[in-house]
């Protein structure tokens, strides 16, 4: 459920920039989403075509972008990537893990039409 309140966000940050812009019409938005985010696209998709109606947001694309999550081993201090849930370190099978990257969540861009 909290996908609702993430789309809301992502509505207001569509807006705000395309009215800065002067934007006639939102065309598509950049997300940039962690493995480790536990935001769910068709969730976010469902509630954007439902919000985003009667506004100039609406028919927008959503563009997901999930890049890889990183991971250092604590015990091991191995690096490695993982593309969905934690997983033991491959090296020594370690779960004292520190996430150096993957929880992210942004809109990276905006695009319009004036």
């Amino acid at each position: 459920m909290h996908e609702l309140s993430v789309t809301e966000s992502i509505l207001n940050i569509a807006l705000q920039n395309a009215k800065t812009h002067s934007a006639a019409r939102v065309t598509a938005i950049n997300l940039v989403i962690g493995p480790l985010a536990s935001i769910v696209d068709d969730s976010v998709q469902f509630y954007w075509d439902l919000i985003s109606e009667h506004t100039i947001c609406q028919g927008a694309k959503l563009n997901f972008n999930r890049p890889p999550a990183k991971i250092r081993c604590q015990n091991c201090n191995h690096e490695y990537e993982i593309t969905r849930e934690l997983i033991p370190c491959p090296e020594c099978q370690s779960m004292n893990l520190s996430v150096l990257s993957g929880n992210d969540f942004f809109v990276d861009s905006i695009e319009i039409e004036r």
